[in-house]
């Protein structure tokens, strides 16, 4: 592994596990081991060195195939050793982190694991960042519209991230999309620049560029990516929608971009990559007009349920044309439609201003190649958007907003096999909602399942209240307004595989619906008042949410939510138990609630504290105030709800605030603010979102990743707070893992590990990654030892791995003739010569025991009560045997012979059936065994061994 030059002069390393110490260190497997449970990444080490007050601050990682237990601070595992420029000066068990008073900032660091892993070596970073060098696109120019005539120029910035082992390493590479400046949301009307994703190795190695071209719009709700190892070679995939005019770009190499392939329909169909679906306010008049033009046949005017004219949809008594509309008659409604009703509805009905989106044109999934960016697969988009919105009700409420509904994507990856990850691509969250699971095994996508709400019923697609109605489908109808702006992941039955969260409804492994949530109206007094009070209503849309375990007296998983759906629904906030959907706690707030967020804030209080609010985080007695996991108000006042992030070592949780032009700061709700990121931003506007925050270097606590002010860099800050606590990375817990991946997905959110983490965890019950395993016991008889097989243990014969099955221990002597030559047989296999009529005796060199012991392999450990060594008696001579000649043989059982010129024969019970010949003078024992000894020793045959049936 080489070191990766950072921040100028700063060089970092991430010490790839099993690395350089003579004949002990292990090799790392190039892929995920074979293992049971939740497959995660083979990660390095993750040493990191940064200046700090007060000396050099180290922190690497504890990989979750270490742990092998508890403690009152922490998980057991693997201890280490700190060497600083190759010399010794530490050795840290309860912890991964280490303050060097005496480093400097020439020193070079490695740390050792106790069982013989180095890491690779590495020198400060003269501050308490690291810089990933980026390569900026360039910025263009939007087509002349009719909201900017010359067109619009724009410029772009580093947006969201994400991290996974791209090419199998054992280092994170780095994901990061490119926004551009007029990045629209998904209800706003304009021109949209392009996006870009980058994907970098930590020394800012472009690896390469991904273009999606002008057919994807740019945005928090159109552009998710999903980046992990789907088929399980230890390389992840990236996967993410695209459209024609998509191409890859090698080393960020325009010169060898190469175009997602079109399915051959397509092609067919006369589609191209040169092809430009965005609508011109002109496009979209000229769509409206064949909408209209084809009114009367559409199966929800020939069956009723939709006015059986444009006139009388539109709030006429009568027709004023006939029908089929002539296209003159359908132009003539359309500019009505535009220009009268619209506006009637609302005045932000702008519809002669509307351009910029794309509501027509073939759309598809693509799975990249990690490493290269090269297309492994594209296939269609599933599902499809059907129409423009008609009928997932853009155009019914009073804001009229086609290409809203429609275009709202969600992604995430989940274990819904328990084993490998399944990607997760969602279309709509309102009047329809689609959920799409998807397996990759290097060469095929396969759908796993598809729920899908069907349409919510609208009475006129073009005056309705379509939210909150059920869609179609018997078993998903309930899944309608219930998503978020998000999405969750985790394994709310505890049954080894994860859920899928989607807002107020929850999906099972298998894609069946496991429960929707609803409650009933009850406004409190001095509350706003509700139309539909005492009624039961879904507990409906939101914009945050999170799932995990914030209450650490309650099993199971908690979710906590916030709910715009005002008057209209059940609860502001809530909270709720995530195995079924059951209301633990909440408030009617009447309003539209933006915000919430979860964390350690106050520590003299169990469990996590909860607490919602509005930009910028106002007063407001029914939206905010802080709640005790368990419901009670501990005040009015509240941290920040942008991003939460683990930056002190005692376990609690700081917030991330800054947003806009502000300067990022790391604040602690008690000891005020602990970092101040000068030169960088965040995203997403008033969100604050950092690039991501995400455990991806040093010990489990969380780095803070944010852009610098002008792009050039992605800058990872990492905490130097002295800690006492030792925990594995937190990426190998499978629900954290997910998390990260799904954190960049529309309205990011915080990831959370499946297990109570806060100051006063207890950590018998943080679940350990590795698997407890309990050795099957060998066995001896008659000099064999029989080696079981037992998945994740190997064992080992006097400190030599073996191979299960029968293993011949005997002390088998073979035989010598007086010339010297030697026809040498049975265990030892010595061939030598020995002096003539040499009288021996093997008590001294057969008579010996052997040891079996069982260790755990990679992501096992053994089970607390469990044996883990044997030791047996084999090739017991017993007594020397007399015969004619004088010679002597041994076994368990005196020797007995008749044997002439000076020939004898023993027989063993225990050490089995040997034979040897001497002829000459006698020679001393002590002799003669030594000589053999000092033989075997020399030719390193002290522990020979032979599997019955296999050559010597």
């Amino acid at each position: 592994m080489r070191a990766t030059a950072l921040a100028g002069s700063a060089v970092i390393a991430l010490g790839l596990f099993g690395g350089a110490l003579p004949a002990a260190a292990e090799e790392v497997p190039t892929g995920p081991a074979d293992r049971p449970g939740p497959q995660l990444e083979e990660l390095g080490r993750g040493l990191v060195a940064v200046t700090a007050e007060g000396g050099i601050h180290l922190s690497w990682r504890l990989l979750g195939h270490e742990v092998t237990g508890y403690s009152a601070t922490g998980v057991t595992g693997a201890d280490f050793t700190v060497l600083r420029d190759g010399e010794p000066i530490a050795t840290v068990t309860d912890r991964t982190a280490y303050l060097d008073a005496g480093g400097t900032a020439t020193s070079e660091y490695t740390v050792v694991s106790s069982d013989g892993d180095v890491s690779d070596p590495v020198v400060p970073s003269p501050d308490s960042y690291l810089d990933i060098p980026l390569q900026r696109p360039a910025g263009g120019t939007t087509p002349p519209g009719v909201i900017h005539p010359l067109g619009e120029a724009y410029t772009y910035s580093a947006g969201d991230a994400s991290v996974a082992d791209l090419d199998g390493d054992g280092e994170l590479e780095y994901l990061v999309k490119w926004d551009p400046s007029n990045g629209k949301d998904v209800s706003q009307v304009g021109y949209t620049g392009t996006v870009y994703l980058d994907a970098y190795k930590l020394d800012g190695e472009l690896l390469w560029r991904l273009d999606l071209g002008v057919n994807i719009r740019a945005g928090a709700h159109y552009t998710q990516f999903l980046a992990q190892d789907f088929d399980g070679d230890g390389k992840a995939e990236v996967m993410l929608k695209t459209a024609p005019g998509t191409r890859t770009l090698p080393g960020g190499d325009a010169a060898l971009a190469e175009y997602v392939t079109m399915p051959a329909e397509d092609i067919e169909a006369g589609w191209t990559h040169q092809d430009d679906y965005r609508y011109s306010a002109a496009d979209w008049r000229e769509h409206l007009i064949r909408i209209f033009e084809g009114w009367h046949d559409r199966e929800e005017v020939r069956s009723g349920q939709w006015p059986a004219t444009i006139e009388q949809a539109l709030g006429a008594a009568e027709a004023e044309f006939a029908y089929p509309l002539a296209e003159a008659d359908a132009a003539t409604l359309a500019d009505r439609f535009i220009d009268v009703y619209a506006p009637g509805r609302s005045p932000n009905n702008k519809l002669r201003q509307f351009e910029g989106f794309v509501l027509t044109g073939p759309e598809y999934l693509t799975v990249l190649d990690g490493a290269s960016g090269a297309e492994l697969h594209t296939e269609h988009y599933t599902p499809d958007r059907g129409d423009d919105g008609l009928l997932w009700g853009d155009y019914a409420m009073g804001r009229i907003e086609p290409g809203n509904r429609v275009d709202r994507f969600l992604a995430a990856t989940a274990y819904l096999d328990g084993e490998r990850p399944s990607a997760i691509f969602a279309r709509g969250y309102y009047t329809r909602t689609n959920i799409v699971a998807y397996d990759w095994d290097g060469e095929t996508l396969t759908q796993r399942f598809h729920a899908d709400s069907g349409h919510a019923p609208m009475r006129n697609p073009f005056n309705d209240g379509p939210h909150g109605v059920e869609g179609t489908s018997k078993e998903w109808g309930t899944l309608t307004t219930q998503g978020f702006h998000s999405l969750s992941v985790a394994d709310v039955d505890d049954d080894g595989k994860q859920e899928i969260v989607y807002g107020s409804a929850t999906l099972d492994d298998d894609g069946s619906l496991l429960y929707s949530s609803y409650d009933t109206v009850r406004p409190p007094t001095g509350a706003p008042v509700s139309p539909i009070a005492g009624t039961k209503a879904k507990l409906g849309h939101g914009d945050a949410m999170h799932v995990g375990d914030f209450h650490p007296d309650r099993p199971g998983l908690e979710i906590f939510t916030v709910h715009e759906g005002g008057p209209y629904a059940p609860y502001g906030w809530v909270m709720r138990a995530a195995e079924d959907g059951e209301i633990l706690f909440g408030q009617y707030t009447g309003r539209d609630t933006g915000r919430g967020m979860v964390g350690d804030v106050r520590p003299d209080v169990p469990g996590l504290e909860v607490w919602s609010g509005n930009p910028p985080n106002q007063a407001d007695p029914a939206a905010s105030g802080l709640y005790s996991a368990a419901g009670k108000r501990l005040g009015d006042a509240i941290p920040g709800t942008n991003a939460s992030i683990r930056w002190a070592g005692d376990g609690t949780t700081q917030l991330v605030n800054g947003s806009e032009d502000a300067t990022p700061t790391i604040d602690d709700p008690t000891r005020g603010p602990l970092l101040t990121a000068e030169g960088t931003r965040t995203n997403n506007g008033t969100k604050g979102n950092p690039s991501l925050v995400a455990d991806v270097l040093g010990d489990w606590r969380e780095e803070l990743v944010v852009r610098t002010v002008d792009s050039s860099a992605l800058r990872i800050y990492t905490s130097t707070e002295e800690t006492d606590r030792k925990l594995f990375t937190l990426l190998h817990d499978p629900q954290y893992r997910v998390d990260v991946t799904r954190q960049q997905t529309t309205y990011n959110q915080p990831a959370y590990p499946s297990f109570y983490l806060a100051s006063d965890t207890d950590w018998s019950t943080v679940p350990l990654p590795t698997t407890a395993v309990t050795p099957d016991a060998p066995a001896s008889a008659d000099g064999v030892v029989t080696i079981p097989s037992t998945e994740g243990v190997r064992y080992l014969l006097d400190g030599e791995p073996v191979e299960a099955g029968e293993i011949d221990v005997r002390a088998d002597a073979g035989t010598a003739s007086a010339d010297g030559a030697s026809a040498a047989s049975g265990r030892f296999g010595v061939s030598t010569a020995l002096a003539r009529d040499a009288s021996v005796s093997l008590a001294a060199v057969a008579a010996r025991e052997v040891t079996v012991t069982a260790e755990p392999e990679r992501w096992y450990r053994l089970a607390a009560d469990a044996t883990a060594s044997w030791t047996f008696a084999v090739a017991d001579p017993g007594a020397p045997g007399t015969g004619d000649g004088g010679g002597t043989g041994g076994g368990s059982e005196p020797g007995t012979g008749t044997g002439t010129g000076g020939t004898e024969s023993g027989t063993a019970a225990t050490g089995g059936t040997g034979s040897l010949s001497t002829t000459g003078a006698d020679l001393p024992v002590p002799l003669i065994a030594g000589a053999l000894l000092a033989l075997l020793a020399g030719a390193g045959l002290l522990i020979g061994r032979r599997v019955r049936g296999s050559r010597d």
